[in-house]
């Protein structure tokens, strides 16, 4: 009698514990937003189906791959109840209004900007956030503090840095940070600059050198960004041109030419998005030609690479750029001591004195990253099957097999490989041992060690906005407003950008705006009674738009990866990158929008709004900016 009544208590005990935490939710429950509830079901109660009430009321159960689940969008406090053959497990949920989700990113960047500090800014941003979920869930403030603190850790840090892509990116900016300690360390970059000196002679030619370097590294902004800003920034030193004017160099022209060149690792993602958007639409068309047809309303990454020669060939400057560039020539004048920058950067570049420069010692392994990099995107992409279709063009299949290609592997494969030869030709040449090879190698990991959590933070908080449906809110404020179709990518460029700021995310941006805006511009157009040969020309640009957009959001927002990696790999402060940048960026993207994007869609000739475009911006540049 004593065994089995032992035997039922542990029973009943196992029961609960089998039953608890049935119910599976997303980690914030908001407002107007539809929510996933899964109940899991035990494997020894698989014959009984629970029952899902909410608020009283019976709701279905759908099943998928996952198990059991059902779709529900939740206005007010609501009292979830499954009942189970052993037990009713209830939750009560009040749901957290969605305008709060703009609140974390808002006070992370307004923070970042005024405090000129990173770390506590996205610290602070995030804790916000984390606080809101906990407190909605129904814990006391000051625990929801607590706890908060910690999710920010072992919540949204652990997530975001057991991303494959992420940890990609991170060992990529690794492995490039110790292949360019070691050539300078060997002499090599120090032989680049003695040969590109002879060219880059003067300020005008060495950021127009930087300019072109951009340009040419045009399949990747990931690897533009660290190979153009850590070859040219002794030379830029040497010619008395700023950290912040180079972060610019090289933040203009990585991520607005991979955006618009036809071979790209952007060039899937694009496709992929347009594919989904014609495909709702049920247009006759290939997203490859959608998006060749939309680049000539691409104004902003445009009008950038033509906005940036402009500044370089009249030697002048606006804004906080010219603070930056003339406290640069005045420092070096006076000898006196440049902008604040870390020792150890400073360090990194110095070259013993008995090493003599060999250009070869750095050429090697910067030209191993680049054509690395493009034989690993075509061989991750490789389709034998595609390749043997003699109807499709070579330009078609280059750009489709690209698009289909590795991203991360192929940066991997070529930033490992150029760390290998580099390592090789040190140790070859009896420059350095290959134990101090090694210690160079180490020494250049650890110097990016202050990106790499400027990194990790900035990806926690975009995976915070997620779970907070930040895209959400701010496509739900485009959608709600009833306009014209022809200013739909206007209004498309502004929600892009401000979204694109706001998360960080220029690629996250795209995924969110692209399903949304190609059938809504198309279904606005068709009730607003016109033909179809008059709605394509606004689809085109607003596909563009998009585009333009994001890669307009990124280079404003100081939590975006390619802004981050622009001052990392040019040494400059972060905060002052973004300072100084934002008022070039935000200057093109209005004269984009204003003289580009909204008379284009009201049918005026895309020569005409370039023209004009190139004039204003010219003669801002001429009447504004002052001669450095």
């Amino acid at each position: 009698m004593k065994n089995r009544l032992l035997f039922i208590i542990c029973l009943q005990f196992c029961v609960q514990i089998t039953y608890a935490d049935t119910i599976e939710l997303p980690p914030a429950i908001m407002k107007n937003v539809s929510t996933t509830i899964r109940i899991s079901t035990p494997e020894n109660e698989k014959i009984f189906h629970p029952i899902l009430l909410i608020n009283g009321t019976k709701k279905e159960l759908l099943e998928d791959a996952n198990g059991l689940f059902c779709e529900y969008t939740f206005n007010e406090p609501t009292e979830i109840q499954v009942i189970h053959p052993h037990k009713i497990e209830t939750k009560q949920i009040n749901p957290i209004p969605l305008w709060l989700s703009i609140l974390p990113p808002l006070i992370a960047i307004l923070m970042a900007l005024i405090t000129k500090e990173v770390f506590s800014s996205l610290f602070v941003g995030m804790l916000f956030g984390t606080t809101v979920i906990f407190k909605y869930a129904g814990v006391n403030f000051f625990i929801a503090i607590f706890k908060g603190t910690f999710a920010i850790i072992d919540t949204y840090l652990m997530q975001a840095l057991l991303s494959h892509e992420h940890i990609s990116i991170i060992i990529f900016c690794m492995l490039i940070g110790g292949m360019v300690t070691l050539i300078s360390l060997n002499g090599g970059m120090k032989g680049i600059v003695n040969i590109l000196s002879r060219y880059a002679n003067n300020r005008r030619s060495g950021q127009m050198i930087t300019y072109l370097m951009g340009l040419i590294i045009f399949f990747d902004d990931y690897a533009n960004t660290l190979v153009v800003g850590n070859t040219m920034r002794p030379v830029t030193d040497k010619l008395k041109i700023s950290r912040e004017k180079l972060a610019y160099l090289v933040d203009s022209t990585s991520a607005p030419i991979a955006a618009i060149a036809f071979i790209t690792t952007w060039i899937g993602a694009e496709l992929s998005y347009i594919q989904q958007g014609i495909s709702e639409v049920g247009l006759d068309i290939s997203a490859y030609a959608v998006f060749l047809q939309s680049l000539k309303y691409s104004f902003y990454p445009i009008l950038t690479l033509l906005f940036v020669p402009m500044l370089i060939w009249q030697k002048r400057d606006f804004g906080p750029m010219l603070k930056a560039e003339r406290q640069m020539i005045q420092s070096n004048i006076e000898s006196a001591q440049p902008q604040k920058r870390s020792p150890q950067i400073l360090k990194e570049l110095e070259v013993p004195e008995d090493v003599k420069p060999r250009w070869y010692n750095a050429a090697i392994p910067v030209l191993t990253v680049v054509l690395g990099t493009i034989a690993g995107l075509i061989y991750t992409g490789w389709d034998p099957n595609l390749w043997s279709d003699y109807s499709i063009g070579f330009t078609t299949k280059l750009s489709q097999t690209i698009g289909d290609a590795d991203v991360f592997n192929a940066l991997i494969w070529s930033s490992l490989a150029s760390v290998f030869i580099a390592i090789v030709l040190t140790s070859y040449q009896r420059i350095l041992t290959f134990k101090e090879s090694i210690e160079g190698l180490i020494n250049g990991f650890k110097t990016m060690f202050h990106a790499i959590l400027i990194l990790s933070l900035a990806w926690s908080l975009a995976l915070l906005t997620d779970h907070l449906h930040t895209a959400e809110f701010l496509t739900y404020v485009l959608t709600t407003i009833q306009l014209s179709p022809h200013f739909i990518p206007a209004l498309t460029f502004i929600f892009a950008a401000v979204i694109a700021f706001s998360t960080g995310s220029s690629w996250g941006t795209m995924a969110i705006i692209y399903p949304l805006i190609l059938p809504a511009i198309w279904k606005i157009g068709i009730e607003s009674g016109l033909e179809t040969e008059a709605i394509l020309p606004l689809f085109f640009n607003a596909v563009s738009c998009v585009l333009a957009g994001s890669v307009l959001g990124d280079h404003c927002s100081p939590i975006s990866d390619t802004t981050i990696l622009s001052s990392l790999a040019c040494s400059c402060n972060h905060i002052y990158h973004v300072r100084t940048q934002m008022p070039y960026a935000i200057l093109v993207g209005s004269v984009a929008l204003i003289i580009g994007t909204l008379p284009s869609a009201f049918g005026m000739p895309v020569l005409v709004s370039y023209l004009l475009a190139i004039g204003i911006l010219f003669t801002f540049i001429r009447l504004k900016g002052k001669y450095v």
